[in-house]
């Protein structure tokens, strides 16, 4: 794989997957499913591209049934053809997967998609908070509105979700919650401060309530990727930051979503990483975080 995409650039967010040159991978003929996840039920947020959506597929693949979040009149295209792709791969004994159009940043919404998702299946055994949103910006520039929304996006929707109103009034002893950090929140990054701060409050977050949860049996984990193409890049970088993305890995590239997508399997699966709680895997192309 090169490094490197064609100049490209989106001007509002969410960014939009189906536009994009080349389109990101969301799967692989090398995956080999193995029913890690029979029977369970899992809500993805964001899940109608990118991370979010590849996470949907190995999931769907491995015997969940699927249900996942996106943003309404602007992703409904990108989330047409994901719960499409579900409906064709779905295990026999899956239920049908649903779509929820929301917007995460408020409590309220939040508390919906947790309703929806329970009518539907029944529980939650697995929830990943994958949905975000980043800007560019210098600290000169940051204002109290979009300041506010990136960490409604990014981190309040986490604490909503979760709640013991919400969510884990829904899960058992045996669920388990992935939360979506990034490489940045231990390396930083110049340009992206909102986002940055949010990715370091997952972190913490992911911590303190995987130390919460233990005595309950429900394991809190969390993934942090490196560079990965997904829309969220398009929307957010200039065309010459695309042209050179993911070179400063070690691997000289970006990930694609499939290959990220696996170690959110490996977290929700209770017989593969049932000693893991509080935990953060790296999938970031050979970057030293020392963490």
């Amino acid at each position: 794989m090169a490094s490197g995409f064609p100049p490209q650039k989106q001007e509002t967010q969410p960014g939009i997957q189906h536009v994009m040159e080349p389109t990101p991978e969301f799967s692989s003929s090398n995956y080999k499913p193995s029913n890690k996840l029979h029977g369970k039920v899992a809500l993805v947020t964001g899940g109608d591209s990118g991370i979010g959506k590849a996470v949907c597929h190995c999931y769907a693949l491995e015997g969940a049934s699927v249900a996942f979040t996106y943003v309404k009149g602007r992703e409904d295209k990108d989330a047409d053809e994901t719960l499409r792709l579900l409906h064709e791969v779905k295990t026999r004994e899956a239920k049908e997967p649903i779509m929820i159009a929301t917007d995460l940043g408020f409590e309220e919404n939040c508390k919906r998609v947790v309703e929806e998702v329970v009518n539907s299946f029944g529980r939650i055994d697995v929830l990943v908070n994958c949905a975000a949103e980043q800007h560019e910006v210098s600290i000169e520039d940051i204002d109290e509105a979009r300041l506010e929304r990136v960490f409604r996006t990014n981190i309040f929707s986490q604490f909503f979700l979760v709640n013991y109103r919400y969510a884990l009034k829904h899960m058992k002893e045996g669920s388990s919650i992935i939360n979506t950090t990034s490489v940045v929140a231990y390396a930083g990054h110049s340009s992206l401060l909102e986002y940055t701060a949010t990715k370091g409050a997952i972190v913490s977050f992911t911590r303190g309530l995987a130390l919460q949860l233990a005595p309950k049996g429900i394991r809190v984990n969390g993934v942090a990727p490196g560079p990965v193409w997904t829309p969220l890049i398009t929307a957010s970088f200039s065309e010459e930051a695309i042209k050179q993305f993911g070179s400063e890995t070690p691997m000289k590239r970006a990930a694609q979503p499939v290959e990220v997508a696996p170690s959110y399997v490996f977290l929700a699966c209770n017989h593969c990483s049932s000693y893991y709680t509080g935990q953060i895997l790296h999938p970031n192309g050979g970057l030293i975080v020392n963490a």
